[in-house]
């Protein structure tokens, strides 16, 4: 896949030796948004040895949707709007171990599936993601526009009634009380 995006996600080490992914996917809780390159200008590769997996996502709505938050070390501006987002839509401080915790069991089962829920599409926030005609779209304005790995493609108008939400409800929460994630320039098109 050409596609690279514009962040990179890390899950830790999450790859064998061989570069193949194993069962370590799912090993801990701590599903962070990075930036490409490392703050200090050192980039890693994709899979080193002994070394973080990346993950490459088209922008932040695509990674915030897969359940990831944004990174405190990399991304601190970033972090600081989402923790302040994530305290006005939960009323709760914005603690690492519970956000993260609250994120790891809104986005997969015991049984390695992903989380989803359904909700009036009108009253999704904007760079949410549902599963509209079996294809993810993201929510913005009053369209969905439908996720590649290279960009958005042409919007269709946001439709009424119940969608099936594959952004983690937490998430949804955080977007609905501010929170703008940094997007592919196709969804400005």
């Amino acid at each position: 896949m050409p596609a690279r995006g514009l962040f990179t996600g890390n899950r830790g080490i999450i790859h064998r030796p061989n570069g193949t992914l194993g069962t370590s996917r799912w090993s801990h809780k701590h599903w962070l948004v990075c930036t490409l390159t490392h703050p200090k200008g050192r980039y890693h590769g994709p899979m080193p040895d002994r070394g973080w997996s990346a993950l490459f996502f088209l922008d932040e709505a695509v990674a915030l949707t897969a359940g990831h938050r944004p990174c405190h070390y990399c991304r601190r501006d970033a972090y600081r709007a989402w923790t302040a987002a994530w305290a006005r839509a939960t009323s709760a401080p914005p603690e690492r171990m519970a956000m993260d915790s609250a994120l790891h069991h809104a986005r997969v089962t015991r049984t390695r599936q992903q989380v989803r829920h359904e909700a009036k599409c009108d009253t999704l926030p904007d760079y949410s993601f549902v599963l509209w005609n079996d294809r993810a779209h993201m929510v913005h304005t009053d369209a969905l526009h439908p996720y590649t790995p290279d960009g958005y493609g042409t919007p269709v108008p946001r439709p009424k009634g119940k969608v099936t939400v594959l952004t983690p409800a937490p998430t949804v929460n955080v977007l609905a009380a501010g929170y703008v994630p940094v997007r592919h320039p196709s969804v400005e098109v």
